[in-house]
């Protein structure tokens, strides 16, 4: 599936895949890493809302993905 390893954060979900009550939407994060300058190799629509995912590549060029699987941050 992946040739390299990987490092997956999973916004949303604490560590047994249940939903947190409160976290920061991916594309917030997104933005926050692009307004740094940092390149992303995949994005995801910041128009969107909801599940959603983009990759970065670490110094070693192995992918971390950043994978948001519910629909919202609670308020």
């Amino acid at each position: 599936m992946f040739e390299k390893n990987i490092l997956t954060f999973n916004p949303g979900w604490d560590s047994n895949a249940n939903e947190t009550d409160d976290f920061t939407d991916v594309r917030d994060i997104q933005r926050a890493l692009k307004k740094q300058g940092i390149q992303l190799e995949t994005e995801a629509d910041e128009r969107s809302s909801g599940p959603a995912s983009f990759m970065v590549a670490d110094p070693d060029g192995n992918p971390v993905l950043v994978d948001q699987h519910v629909s919202r941050p609670a308020s």
